[in-house]
């Protein structure tokens, strides 16, 4: 099986990248590899919206502020070009959408409604009810069956291949028949997602965001970035941390406390509930440690409170997240207010990569939730995360496209499959005596108590400490399940695998950095430091696995570094 193009992940970046680069090149060979159906991609999760300076609703909007707000946003951490041209694509790339099919919300006068969402000073997030990502994926996924575009879905990512700093392709595991298949390709695109469900009992993550093409990328010796700052969304369902969109809050939505107070006020008294959401995220967590949340059985929370927007208006705007709240959590929004608490929900940091998704090795390109551009920094805005995915996921289509057209055919050994088959069998012998779940639910909750909203030095190096030695007890990991047929079991241990290597960048990146800016919260360094931390955290791993943190600089541009405030 050999490719022009070959794309890991078949969400809104990887589909947005294969359908780029086949209106550019026709004659294109291209691959889209995906864990699961792309339907079912993470992307569908995302609810209520995607920035771009469209000034449909607030006349006064361009895109110069947007750019501002990003940046801001970012607490100064994200790069400026890439920001900048995130921010520059996102009217046309909206504009795209809607000529192919998307179907937006819409004003009286027949334009794309937008929305006020966190961080930002302007209405404009566009919108499709509180379903903007499934919408999305549907209409991408439509114009790649309609341009023949060839999918391999439920295959799993187990290498990366490159070969003098040249990609080569990718190894995965066929999830039905548990055989392992070369993906050889002159370029490789990664559109993994992020790996927030390694927090596993708070987090918004579909069971499947693993971080699978970031560990695949630090194995085969290329750079992580930024990997500390992990986004903790305010408004996730008490029981089960499914995400409650903070259109929700855009729409009017109130966060109060057990003493029935808009607590926000003494947080962010400009913005209220629609400050970033570190800030929300910090602040509701607060108000809990103090005493001020509600008590039960499935643990403390606050009130996000609808109720005052009235049926027509949930209904007609909001009418997944009333859905998930009844089934959820038994209450329904119109009539009462929604319990929340904050669950972990977005990975800024991601495979090192710049404004042309470019990573070190040639024809190797990361977009999306898997990538640190870094448009992000230390805190995404809402409605900036499908921005990425469509911008990005363009512009590495194009790149690849061009590329491919210049380079020879790529070839992947047949050793490096006995190498992959070789390491599988790994976890069937007799030694092999630890238990998946015990480690899965060690690391979980390591990493919710050591690396979680707040963080200190004492609990990053406990953190640390706790996840090395879960990823030596890890090495003798048992797969119980000897089936060659969707082996789950198996699959899961690898993905554990990808998690523990992440998992050591994060606690190793938060116990370092001795600062608090965007998601990144320190008890005992407060304050943003910017003359020491002003700075990107980069992670490789050796050969022997261990993992080594260094620094390099934020790319500034015409925003001066200044105090957050809102």
């Amino acid at each position: 099986m050999s490719y022009d193009i070959v794309i890991v992940g078949a969400g809104g970046g990887g589909m947005y990248a294969a359908l780029e680069a086949v209106r550019r090149n026709p004659a294109l060979k291209i691959a889209v590899i995906t864990k699961v159906y792309p339907t079912r991609s993470h992307t569908s999760a995302a609810q209520g919206g995607v920035n771009a300076a469209l000034a449909n609703t607030d006349k006064s909007d361009t895109v110069d502020l947007h750019i501002f707000d990003t940046v801001k946003g970012s607490d100064y951490l994200a790069d400026q070009d890439s920001a900048a041209y995130l921010c520059e694509q996102a009217p046309i790339l909206i504009r795209e959408l809607e000529n192919l099919g998307a179907p937006f919300s819409r004003l009286a006068d027949g334009s794309i409604a937008q929305r006020p969402f966190g961080g930002a000073s302007k209405y404009r997030c566009c919108y499709c009810a509180d379903k903007t990502g499934l919408t999305i994926l549907q209409t991408l996924y439509e114009q790649c069956l309609r341009y023949g575009i060839q999918f391999f879905n439920e295959y799993f990512l187990l290498s990366l291949e490159q070969e003098d700093g040249v990609a080569k392709g990718v190894i995965a595991l066929d999830i039905r028949t548990s055989k392992i298949r070369k993906f050889e390709g002159k370029t490789v695109i990664l559109a993994t997602g992020g790996y927030g469900k390694m927090y596993w009992h708070r987090s918004s993550n579909a069971a499947g965001l693993t971080g699978d093409g970031g560990a695949a990328c630090l194995r085969a010796g290329m750079a992580l970035k930024d990997m500390e700052f992990v986004q903790f969304h305010p408004t996730g369902l008490r029981k089960s941390g499914l995400l409650v969109t903070e259109g929700a809050r855009g729409e009017g939505g109130y966060l109060i406390n057990n003493k029935g107070e808009r607590f926000m006020s003494r947080y962010a008294p400009e913005k209220m509930e629609l400050g970033p959401r570190d800030l929300v995220s910090r602040s509701v967590e607060t108000e809990i440690r103090e005493g001020r949340g509600f008590d039960s059985t499935a643990g403390q929370y606050i009130h996000l409170d609808l109720r005052h927007l009235g049926a027509d208006l949930i209904k007609s705007r909001l009418p997944q997240i009333r859905e998930l709240c009844i089934q959820f959590e038994g209450v329904d929004p119109i009539n009462e207010p929604i319990p929340i608490r904050p669950t972990a929900h977005y990975s800024m940091g991601g495979i090192d990569c710049n404004t042309a998704c470019e990573t070190s090795v040639k024809g190797v390109y990361a977009v999306g939730e898997g990538a640190c551009v870094s448009v992000h920094g230390a805190n995404r805005l809402g409605g900036n995360s499908l921005l990425e995915i469509l911008v990005f996921g363009k512009r590495a289509g194009m790149e690849a496209a061009d590329l491919a057209s210049k380079l020879p055919a790529a070839k992947i050994s047949d050793q490096r499959l006995k190498d992959q088959e070789e390491h599988i069998a790994g976890f069937y012998g007799k030694n092999q005596a630890e238990r998946y779940d015990v480690i899965r639910t060690e690391l979980g909750t390591s990493l919710a108590d050591n690396a979680g909203i707040y963080r200190s030095k004492e609990l990053g190096e406990k953190g640390l400490s706790e996840i090395l030695a879960l990823r030596e007890r890890f090495k003798k990991v048992k797969v119980a399940d000897h089936s060659k047929t969707f082996n789950t079991n198996l699959m899961q241990v690898l993905e554990l695998g990808n998690m523990l290597d992440l998992a050591v960048c994060v606690a190793k990146g938060a116990a370092a950095r001795e600062e608090s800016r965007g998601s990144h919260s320190r008890i005992d360094f407060p304050v943003r430091d910017d003359q020491n931390w002003h700075k990107h955290s980069i992670f490789h791993m050796n050969a022997e696995g261990e993992v080594s943190l260094s620094f390099k600089p934020v790319t500034m541009g015409k925003f001066e570094l200044q105090e957050r405030k809102y």
